[in-house]
């Protein structure tokens, strides 16, 4: 075991999340020199940061043996695996240290930068409809099914059944969780995460017993749009946490696209709000989302979304 790998190790568990200070300064010194000033309480940073760093190298040993023994590991900016589509966001972010993860916890043998390589984000409510699961599966299903990458959270309603979809497939998603990896959420997915790992990754960028609150919701919407060429919202009530993966979506400069639902609906009142208000197009299969990409390349792109090969499906190397 690496003393780089023991230095990213603890930078992570002190982070616990999103981090711009530590982000800006592991850029600046580099991981062990952080990792060192950490154990000294010598870093320019929250004490709250400080305090979660205190377990030292020990803490960081730990949680490294503990996620090699749930066959998962930590991948570094440092790593050649590290996703290309964070490699994107400084050109769009004002402050990339505040958006951009210290590490990730992945679980699955794939490579992460391959399976993250061309991805689009299938999301929306938890108390999905029948109607909405429908439209998650068409979508996220045609395109597993040509060689993308669904990412989603893994919640219930469209996030499991886009997941679903890839799967059935038999193509690769990814689900971004809001805590360690060795506390699946919600439980009741522990299966469907298996599965997922299997055909793809689960990622995070929470440290081993970080359990799930309020903001880690908020945090992983970030990294599920990061990590996404494009973003389509299949259902969203007026208030659903979707509408904020589709703020960063925007903000990286990504595309948007949102499904329509019945009037009556509440499932859908978001979606409608999104259209109307111009934050998402309207699309209503994945051949609409298709034609749209095929008229604005995202960001990182340097060809045509109908040209581009389906991405490599080897293991890490």
């Amino acid at each position: 075991m690496s003393v780089d790998r023991l230095a990213w190790a603890l930078l992570s568990r002190a982070a616990s999340g999103p981090c711009g200070p530590l982000v800006s300064l592991i850029e600046q010194i580099g991981p062990s020199r952080a990792a060192l000033m950490l154990q000294s309480g010598d870093l320019p940073v929250d004490q709250q940061i400080l305090d979660r760093g205190a377990g030292g190298l020990h803490t960081a040993a730990r949680d490294l043996d503990i996620m090699e023994r749930l066959g998962s590991r930590l991948v570094t900016p440092e790593d050649p695996e590290w996703p290309l589509m964070l490699g994107c966001l400084p050109s769009c972010s004002d402050n990339v240290g505040d958006v951009l993860p210290v590490a990730l916890w992945v679980r699955g043998h794939r490579s992460l930068r391959e399976v993250t390589d061309r991805t689009i984000a299938v999301i929306g409510a938890r108390a999905s409809t029948e109607y909405g699961n429908h439209v998650a599966t068409q979508i996220a299903g045609d395109f597993a099914g040509s060689g993308w990458t669904v990412v989603a959270g893994a919640a219930f309603g469209i996030d499991a059944a886009g997941h679903r979809a890839a799967i059935a497939a038999g193509g690769m998603t990814v689900a971004v969780m809001p805590c360690g990896l060795d506390r699946p959420y919600p439980t009741a997915h522990d299966r469907l995460l298996d599965s997922i790992a299997d055909n793809g990754l689960v990622l995070t960028e929470y440290p081993p017993g970080t359990t799930v609150r309020r903001q880690s919701f908020l945090d992983r919407n970030r990294l599920v749009a990061a990590l996404s060429r494009a973003t389509v919202a299949v259902e969203a009530g007026l208030r659903s946490g979707t509408a904020s993966t589709l703020r960063w979506a925007e903000r990286f400069g990504r595309p948007v696209f949102a499904v329509p639902g019945p009037v009556t609906s509440a499932a859908s009142a978001g979606c409608h709000r999104f259209i109307a208000d111009g934050d998402a197009q309207l699309v209503t299969c994945a051949a609409d989302v298709r034609q749209a990409l095929l008229q604005r390349p995202p960001l990182g792109m340097t060809a045509p979304f109908a040209n581009m090969p389906p991405a490599p499906r080897g293991g890490i190397r």
